[in-house]
């Protein structure tokens, strides 16, 4: 009985995985500014001057920020380890994404024209990787591992 192995992380796959380590990026930015601003005294006593509800608000946002650095995180380990779960998780993640972007289009105090650009990506990223990522024989050889 021969196996053949499984192919390597190349051609189209390259766009997902850089999508995935600039958003892992940019979370682990996002928690040291977060770390930061908690060193710093005068964040806490501004914290501590916000009413409840901000501060509430605040603290659910870093954790939000530490789940999704989380989960990028260990989608990058399975990416590399071409785990057969990836392909489901990263298009769960993709997901994620939109409906982080959502939420900041909805709830967060910035202009329209960036919160759209902020949603733009990751409905580009979803519309084009989710069929690439469902139908593509390449991925299927990829991600054999269990």
């Amino acid at each position: 009985m021969t196996t053949t192995p499984a192919e390597r992380i190349g051609g189209w796959l390259l766009g997902p995985l850089a999508w995935l380590l600039v958003t892992l990026l940019s979370t682990s930015l996002a928690l040291l500014l977060y770390a930061t601003a908690l060193m710093t005294p005068q964040s806490v006593t501004a914290l501590g001057a916000q009413p409840l509800k901000q501060t509430i608000l605040w603290f659910v946002s870093f954790a939000f920020a530490i789940a999704i650095w989380y989960y990028t995180f260990w989608l990058v380990i399975a990416f590399f380890k071409r785990r057969r779960s990836v392909p489901k998780h990263y298009i769960i993640w993709l997901l994620v994404c939109i409906l982080l972007s959502v939420k900041a289009f909805a709830f967060a105090p910035v202009t329209d024209e960036l919160a759209l650009r902020q949603l733009l990506f990751p409905l580009l990223a979803a519309a084009l990787m989710v069929p690439y990522f469902k139908r593509s024989s390449r991925v299927k050889r990829t991600f054999v591992n269990p």
